[in-house]
């Protein structure tokens, strides 16, 4: 069967710099990430290597401050490297967004001393993040979290549960979302926990059926104390610095899922233009043609959903139903497009042979975290036609 490699994304990028930067992340991908993706995966091996790598490449904190150590770059762009990453292993390409989401509190809403004493290596010091939001019986009604935080003199004591944690006991720094007040959504605030705090421990990693490599657990805080130099925000307004944080981890995960739809694509069109029936390439049969035509229009619309968004950001302009319709969107495509994937190659889509059944895997995560599609649909309805009768 002909080797037809797949042609690059032709981008439209703001700058040469960001033209530079992309060609960067494209030989990484290839390099160090794509080949060693399946077996790794199939191994449950996490990539810290690969993080330390794009650490010291200046990738791991692309959108932020440069003065802190960021790589100062739009939303736009910072996306669409996440889609390249994410199109050579998702976990890479998830895992960044989701070091991205941690350290969205610290850089928009921490005090000038905290960015100082943080970020740098937060953002280029080789740290790994979690997000600490969701928790057993907290998902999608995060602001019914249980996890309380309790001041004893300069110092705050969390004690609690989070769940379905990216990084959950590798991660070197947690931004927790904890109760220190009353009910609801106006007695939370959040914090930036040290990894390697005392009274923090990780459960087993859940079993998936996919992102294997990406260890996914339960994060325990027995007693972690912390100094208040820790708090993050005022009191009570860690759930607004969560939802804010949230509009932007909803993008990341829509150019994730755009990154790995094209990675099943590119498959696709591979294996069907070497592939003979009767003949000929199945390539050349009009049904096949046309779901090839329908996938690769269905990704187009999804990259353009998400940069849409990320210009809106980027022009700080309100994007958070823009990023919500590009959260459902991306990631029913991307589902959509791996099952069609694995149709294309017929018998060989079902097996490990080839890795569009573990794109096919992967995709459904997606469609899950940062927010159900079911979630979205609320967001955005709301948006529409204002809050819900009670």
């Amino acid at each position: 069967m002909p080797d037809r490699a797949p042609q690059p994304v032709d981008r439209q990028l703001p700058t040469d710099e960001a033209r530079d930067l992309i060609s960067l992340v494209r030989d990484i991908a290839q390099r160090e990430i794509a080949p060693k993706a399946a077996e790794e995966e199939d191994a449950g091996h996490f990539p810290r290597e690969v993080f330390t790598l794009l650490s010291e490449s200046g990738l791991l904190g692309l959108p932020y401050d440069s003065e802190y150590g960021g790589g100062d770059q739009p939303y736009e762009v910072y996306l669409q490297v996440l889609e390249e990453l994410a199109a050579a292993r998702l976990t890479v390409g998830l895992g960044v967004s989701v070091h991205s989401l941690a350290c969205h509190a610290l850089a928009n809403y921490g005090t000038k001393e905290q960015q100082v004493e943080h970020l740098p290596d937060m953002l280029g010091g080789g740290l790994l993040g979690a997000y600490c939001l969701s928790e057993p019986a907290s998902g999608s009604d995060a602001a019914s979290l249980r996890t309380k935080a309790v001041r004893d003199g300069d110092d705050w004591v969390l004690t609690g549960t989070k769940a379905w944690i990216t990084h959950g006991g590798v991660a070197d720094f947690c931004t927790v979302l904890a109760r220190t007040g009353g009910e609801g959504a106006r007695g939370i605030t959040a914090f930036l926990v040290p990894g390697d705090s005392e009274g923090l421990s990780a459960a087993v990693p859940e079993k998936k059926m996919g992102m294997k490599g990406s260890p996914t657990a339960q994060v325990h805080f027995d007693g972690v104390r912390i100094p208040d130099g820790r708090r993050i925000g005022e009191e009570g307004q860690g759930f607004a610095i969560a939802l804010s944080a949230l509009d932007s981890g909803r993008l990341g995960i829509a150019a994730c899922a755009v990154g790995v739809a094209q990675a099943a694509l590119d498959e696709a069109v591979a294996y069907a233009t070497g592939r003979e029936q009767f003949g000929r390439p199945i390539a050349d049969f009009q049904g096949l043609r046309f779901m090839l035509a329908d996938m690769a229009t269905r990704i187009e619309a999804g990259r353009s959903l998400y940069l849409t968004a990320a210009r809106l950001r980027d022009a700080g302009r309100p994007f958070a139903r823009q990023a919500a319709m590009a959260k459902l969107f991306c990631t029913d495509t991307a589902m959509q497009v791996t099952v069609d994937a694995v149709q294309v190659l017929g018998g060989y889509g079902y097996t490990a042979d080839f890795p569009v059944e573990r794109y096919m895997r992967e995709a459904k995560v997606l469609q899950i975290v940062e927010g159900t599609n079911q979630i979205q649909r609320m967001v955005i309805a709301r948006h529409l036609a204002g809050p819900e009768s009670r």
